[in-house]
């Protein structure tokens, strides 16, 4: 019937009706052309594509039979490649419109008529990935990890599998079908290189936005497994291996990505990761305080070459200085140093950030010239620790206090991507606008820019380099650091906000900044959440009658000189016990602590290290096991001193020059306790003779912290916001004066 014939332009028709989605008349089309033309088996492929595309699958798996009902096995063969062609561009075509649950569909019958097609099944899994569908069950039904360790399966698509491989890592990092996955993935990826710097970003993504350094360390162990000399892994593996409190394994890490750099800057790079480990190790020994100067001579010789040649990996040179407070209280030669890397790293980057650092210096000179006090300020807060963290805690205050009605308040949270952190979702709260990174974030700054911040307050300092590259691209008119840590130097910051007390008189005189000075402290707080103590005086055989000396702080902040300070107290003070956090798995800092006091006549049975907890409501009560702390020297406690403080337990600190040397005196001062600090190291033995065989005097000043709860500056946290608001409006008004 001439009805039924085809039209001449019906291979035209058919593609229009595949476009518009019009697969009843293809079908027919199909069907007519199958009748034309019934040995053309393409025919057949494409009515099947069709009635699957309409929905009838099971019809077109018969058309699809049907067509090769009367081939022999080898045409078969051929026949099924041209259909699994056939339905795999179609599959591609709607990956590229992003609809993705029909090129799912089609991609399963492909599974169907192929089991073994891993560049499909994989296919498969990035679809379900896009879908929101994937289960962990997946890899394990489909047989992609039998498939992949079989070396007879050759036709792998690198990119694909490479591919794969970072959405996994991205999507399910922390499950064991992901860390399987990736075990037999990764040594059938033949650019190594490309391996390695395309998953290092995400790596580090999962050791900290995920919180899963251990499990970040295992995916670095897999990649260290085909590529052993790359410096870049090597480091990384140190860093985290100090993380887990594997020293060792982190300083040899550290030791021999060092030995196999050859240029300057990586070599400085890669020390720091030695500092790091031996620190971790071994606290502030001589050994630790010469390797020190030997980074303290790398980053000189760095500095001198003055490169602009760095690019945008000179933001890794920021935390160089990090270590020398720990070993060292000399504020001048410290300061000097993160300022010298600071002004290298502003160089470098303003010379590869040209065009963005050009574009928010127009902006803000517009801006300063229309600038309004009737507007309310908007105070931006960039950091990756507002959450359960030291930082997180003592924040937390000024948050809660702001007058939103003045203020409109921006938070830029690092590496919070995938955390699940019930405080910092409560800053999210608390905030008009908040921004949410991993690790590795490039739109930070802009977005900063786009927000119009006025005030831009930087809460890490040094402890992140992303943080520093941020606040030098200078996309607020003002920026300032606060609370994280001391100074960074970065020449684009105005302010680095203290107290009378935190920053000695002079130090005007070598900080980089202006020091913008609160009228009583830096830092208050309305208190602290406390558990159940998990520890006993009887669990851990001390007499009722004893004693107790405490140290909370971390192995870097262990000094050999200071510790020998609280054995001569120790030895001073009958029937008395030291308790000290045990440092990871290494007993190195135990043994040197034990050391020191059988030099100093003290029995080490009077030493007892205690485990970590969990969590840091319990580690509070866990300070109520002490009589005093003994802080550390020549970095003091911080929050600990603050949880200290709040304890009603006596302290005794020994204070400095450089901030971190002056943490505890500011605080106790503002707590309205004199007794305990120390000028010098004989102040420091006798405040802790004299508290530890004074019970009265401790009792005294327990009560004195309990009272001071009610009127000391330290427990003020409203006054303290109003204070810093204050602050921050002397900012503006200086900027708009065009005094900054």
């Amino acid at each position: 019937m001439i009805a039924d014939k085809l039209p001449t332009d019906w291979q035209q028709q058919v593609n229009q009706c595949l476009v518009n989605s019009n697969y009843a008349k293809a079908i027919n089309l199909y069907e007519k052309a199958i009748i034309t033309e019934p040995q053309n088996k393409s025919y057949y492929w494409q009515l099947g594509l069709m009635l699957l595309l309409e929905g009838q699958e099971e019809e077109a798996q018969t058309t699809w039979l049907l067509g090769m009902a009367d081939g022999e096995a080898e045409e078969v063969e051929l026949w099924t490649e041209e259909l699994v062609e056939v339905l795999t561009t179609e599959a591609n075509r709607r990956v590229a419109t992003e609809n993705f649950s029909v090129a799912w569909v089609i991609r399963q019958h492909i599974r169907e008529i192929d089991p073994t097609d891993i560049n499909n099944l994989l296919q498969l899994i990035d679809l379900s990935i896009a879908l929101k569908n994937y289960t962990r069950e997946q890899l394990s039904e489909y047989g992609v990890i039998e498939l992949l360790e079989n070396k007879t399966v050759i036709e792998i698509e690198q990119n694909l599998l490479l591919h794969i491989l970072i959405e996994l890592l991205v999507y399910d990092p922390t499950s064991s079908s992901s860390i399987e996955f990736a075990s037999v993935a990764i040594p059938r990826i033949e650019a190594r290189n490309t391996l390695v710097n395309s998953l290092i970003p995400v790596i580090y993504q999962i050791a900290y936005s995920f919180a899963a350094v251990g499990v970040a360390r295992k995916y670095a162990e897999l990649l260290l497994n085909v590529a052993p000399d790359n410096r870049e892994l090597l480091r990384t593996m140190a860093q985290f291996s100090v993380e887990l409190t594997d020293y060792a394994l982190g300083l040899e890490y550290a030791e021999k990505s060092y030995s196999l750099s050859t240029d300057l800057f990586e070599k400085t790079i890669a020390h720091l990761q030695i500092c790091r480990a031996l620190i971790a190790f071994r606290g502030c020994d001589q050994k630790v305080k010469e390797t020190l100067e030997k980074q303290e001579s790398l980053i000189q010789s760095l500095v001198a070459k003055a490169s602009e040649k760095l690019g945008g990996a000179v933001m890794r040179l920021y935390n160089m200085g990090f270590f020398f407070p720990y070993a060292r209280d000399c504020p001048e030669r410290n300061i000097k140093i993160r300022s010298q890397v600071a002004q290298l790293c502003q160089v470098n980057l303003e010379k590869a950030c040209q065009e963005e650092v050009s574009k928010y210096h127009k902006k803000l000179e517009k801006r300063k010239n229309i600038s309004s006090k009737t507007k309310p300020l908007r105070i931006g807060y960039l950091s990756h620790c507002l959450r359960r963290h030291s930082v997180g805690w003592i924040a937390r205050w000024l948050f809660r206090y702001h007058n939103q009605d003045k203020y409109e308040i921006y938070l830029y949270l690092l590496a919070a991507e995938n955390r699940n952190d019930t405080m910092q979702q409560w800053y999210i709260n608390q905030a008009t606008k908040a921004h949410v990174y991993g690790i590795v974030s490039t739109e930070v700054a802009e977005d900063i820019y786009e927000d119009e911040i006025d005030i831009l307050i930087d809460l890490d300092s040094t402890t992140l380099t992303n943080s520093c590259s941020i606040m030098a691209m200078r996309a607020a008119p003002i920026q300032a650091t606060w609370l994280g840590w001391d100074a960074s130097g970065i020449p684009t910051i105005d302010y680095y906000i203290a107290d009378p007390y935190v920053l000695p008189e002079n130090a005007q005189d070598y900080y980089p900044h202006k020091i913008w000075r609160l009228p009583q402290t830096y830092v208050a707080v309305d208190g602290f959440e406390v558990n159940i103590p998990s520890l006993k005086r009887q669990d851990l055989g001390i007499p009722n009658d004893a004693v107790v000396y405490f140290t909370a702080q971390r192995g870097f902040k262990c000094n050999p000189d200071t510790a020998r300070l609280q054995m001569k107290i120790l030895k001073e003070v009958p029937n008395s016990y030291f308790l000290f956090k045990k440092f990871g798995e290494s007993d190195v800092l135990s043994e040197l602590l034990i050391d020191i006091a059988e030099s100093e006549g003290v029995s080490s049975d009077r030493l007892i290290p205690i485990e970590e907890v969990a969590l840091e409501e319990i580690h509070r009560a866990n300070l109520g096991i002490a009589d005093i702390v003994l802080d550390t020297y020549p970095y003091n406690g911080a929050t600990t001193t603050l949880e200290t403080l709040w304890m009603c337990i006596p302290m005794v600190t020994r204070v400095g020059q450089q901030f971190a040397a002056r943490n505890s005196y500011t605080m106790m001062m503002n707590a309205g306790i004199s007794e305990g600090i120390a000028w010098s190291d004989e102040e420091y033995v006798e405040w802790g003779i004299r508290l530890g065989k004074d019970e009265k005097l401790r009792q005294e000043i327990s009560w004195k912290l309990r009272k001071s709860r009610q009127t000391a500056p330290l427990w003020n946290a409203k006054q303290f916001t109003r204070e810093m608001e204050k602050a921050y409006e002397g900012m503006w008004q200086r900027y708009i004066e065009g005094e900054s």
